[in-house]
């Protein structure tokens, strides 16, 4: 195995050695930035990235990520009267409107929904503060040492905070589940509105999805104290990158930057796909001479691009 590995490690080398750097670094408005390729946490660009700034909606990426990983899209939910009637982004939810977690998540990533995030939050832990227990747990686990939850939903608190690296890593994270990078990269969606009253046409914040090619989320946020925060997903032949933005007066050309940046100066390179690739290795004092090795992953990496 030991073999297998320098094989490939000489590879990686090899291409880095020879392929040249061909785009130069963005300039970007955002008082941090960060670009990172989803797939090896290989961090492609950062302008302050490892400050800690508050984050605003983008907040609720890891809301999601708690609720979607403890609670079933189909389980229906009453909403608390605790949920209604939150400040800032809303779908004004009526107190014991009954409505799926799916519905709720939809509301949560495309229109940005505070209620809704507060409703998901007493639905999955019985109360906001150990649902944002969670939330820290989580982001503990992820290993995301400068990020902290004072709440579900991004408003502003004393002890709310991330930094441009720690989101892009749990935006890697949240988009590696099928079911979060499918809610987030929807455009438009209908949920019901107080169960038989019609329904609420849900719109996207996220203009990336349709500014720029191949992009797949993920969420905008703003406060008066954190600014526009902004993270987006763009994947083009294999390569998923996903940019960050907190405080970025202009966060939309900011991520075109970042992404056009990322794609023309890198690629994905395959080398081996999970299985495909043997090596034999000798056995000392063993019942058989050799043993056959399969690598168990996809041997890849990202590398300058020649393009």
């Amino acid at each position: 195995m030991k073999r297998l590995l320098a094989l490939f490690l000489a590879l990686v080398l090899l291409f880095s050695l020879t392929l040249p750097c061909l785009a130069a670094a963005p300039s970007v408005s955002a008082k941090s930035a960060l670009l990172m390729d989803a797939a090896t946490g290989q961090v492609l660009y950062q302008k302050n990235a490892f400050v800690r700034l508050p984050m605003a909606s983008t907040t609720k990426i890891m809301t999601a990520v708690v609720a979607i990983e403890s609670m079933a899209l189909e389980k229906e939910i009453e909403v608390s009267p605790e949920a209604t009637g939150i400040e800032g982004s809303s779908i004004y939810l009526y107190p014991k409107e009954r409505l799926t977690m799916e519905a709720l998540l939809y509301a949560l990533l495309l229109e940005s929904a505070n209620d809704a995030a507060t409703a998901i939050a007493i639905a999955v832990s019985g109360d906001v503060d150990t649902f944002v227990q969670k939330m820290n747990e989580k982001a503990t686990a992820l290993g995301l040492m400068n990020t902290h939850f004072d709440n579900p939903h991004g408003l502003d608190g004393e002890t709310h905070y991330t930094t441009a690296y720690d989101l892009a890593r749990l935006a890697s994270y949240a988009l590696s589940n099928e079911i979060f990078q499918k809610i987030c990269s929807t455009y438009k969606m209908k949920i019901p509105l107080n169960t038989d009253e019609g329904v609420r046409v849900l719109v996207n914040h996220n203009k990336m999805l349709h500014l720029y090619e191949g992009a797949i989320g993920v969420k905008t946020g703003f406060t008066k104290k954190s600014g526009r925060c902004l993270v987006s997903a763009a994947k083009r032949d294999g390569l998923l990158l996903v940019a960050v933005t907190l405080h970025a007066p202009d966060d939309w050309k900011d991520h075109t930057a970042m992404l056009d940046f990322g794609f023309s100066r890198y690629t994905r390179v395959t080398y081996a796909e999970k299985g495909t690739y043997t090596v034999s290795l000798p056995i000392v004092n063993g019942k058989a001479e050799t043993l056959t090795a399969l690598n168990s992953e996809t041997l890849a990496a990202t590398l300058q691009s020649t393009r």
